[in-house]
């Protein structure tokens, strides 16, 4: 009876023992931890427990790894940390920086590249990103990139951002195609991303892109010369446009420009010029395969950042004399 009493209390001890560890250790797990500022780990792709932990220590993060090891381990998580650059806060508990680790919650650096910008410009763009490793030589093809806001993490460079825009613009392309209308002037997806950067440099406004196409496919249609601007100023710069608030050209385009002997001149040959002139969104390359339905040629801007559209020169002669007036008075 005695060893039987002896024996009950030996493990009633190894009980309250295995109790009060179990409930120090949740409460270290759970308590705020050593870190005083913030502070970025970067935990690298493929990097175990042992590195993870090793890495927070090293950065201040947990001052007690045995713990957070064990404590990956009962709760089951150490198969689920991921990578990523992370951003701790101070006093973070453990269970909060594994939490962080389990649920992948890194910092998110992003790129936004606006609609009707020429490669060059986007490239000039993302060189001026701090967090990019600059690793892409030379310029992209114009008119293969999609503007859109990137996501990237530490490390990525420009040619990740660039591959990212080059598969996004296909796939929006193909759709795009695939659900174009019968009947447009133009036979290939290279001529639709043509016409798309011409629109989105004529216009900035959503509501007008599909009248936009439609003067253009017109004038296609009439074997018309598209005559516009924005062609003679790319082939005046290549799409080497000036960064200076004055413009692409840097000055104000001249009468004398429109003569201009280049296959981007569409005042001096007809119909659509030998390349894109930007690279075009979503919505123009929509418009572009998707025009209004109209019987507008001519179109003049109004003033007030849109444009004011006609079907006849004369009802445009008028358009353009109240546009004169109007800048005068600007």
């Amino acid at each position: 009876m005695k060893f039987v009493l002896s024996l009950f209390a030996v493990c009633f001890l190894f009980l309250a023992i295995g109790a009060g560890v179990v409930s120090y250790g949740y409460t270290v797990y759970s308590a705020a931890g050593p870190l005083k500022q913030p502070v970025h780990v970067t935990v690298p792709k493929g990097t175990g427990v042992s590195s993870i932990t090793s890495l927070l220590e090293e950065n201040g993060v947990i001052d007690n790894p045995l713990l957070f090891k064990v404590a990956t381990r009962l709760t089951d998580k150490h198969a689920s940390l991921k990578a990523g650059e992370y951003e701790f806060l101070p006093r973070a508990s453990m269970s909060e920086v594994l939490s962080k680790l389990e649920q992948g919650d890194i910092i998110l650096r992003q790129v936004t590249i606006p609609e009707g910008l020429t490669s060059f410009e986007i490239m000039r763009l993302l060189k001026n990103d701090k967090g990019l490793k600059q690793d892409y030589e030379g310029v992209p093809e114009e008119g293969s990139l999609l503007p859109n806001t990137y996501a990237y993490q530490k490390g990525d460079g420009t040619a990740f951002i660039i591959e990212q825009m080059q598969d996004a613009m296909k796939t929006t392309l193909d759709k795009a195609w695939d659900a174009r209308v019968n009947d447009l002037p133009f036979d290939s997806k290279e001529e639709a991303i043509i016409m798309a950067s011409i629109i989105e440099k004529e216009t900035g406004v959503s509501g007008e892109r599909g009248d936009v196409a439609g003067v253009f496919t017109n004038r296609l249609r009439k074997g018309m010369p598209l005559q516009t601007d924005p062609t003679v100023i790319y082939a005046i710069t290549g799409g080497k446009h000036k960064n200076d608030g004055k413009g692409p050209l840097g000055r104000r385009l001249l009468r004398k420009d429109m003569s201009i002997d280049s296959a981007y001149n569409t005042y001096k040959y007809p119909g659509l010029p030998k390349g894109p002139i930007c690279n075009p969104g979503k919505a123009s390359i929509e418009a572009a395969l998707n025009p209004a339905s109209n019987d507008y040629i001519y179109f003049v801007a109004d003033g007030s950042g849109g444009h004011i559209f006609a079907k006849t020169l004369a009802e445009h002669n008028k358009n353009v004399a109240q546009w004169r007036k109007i800048r005068r008075s600007q």
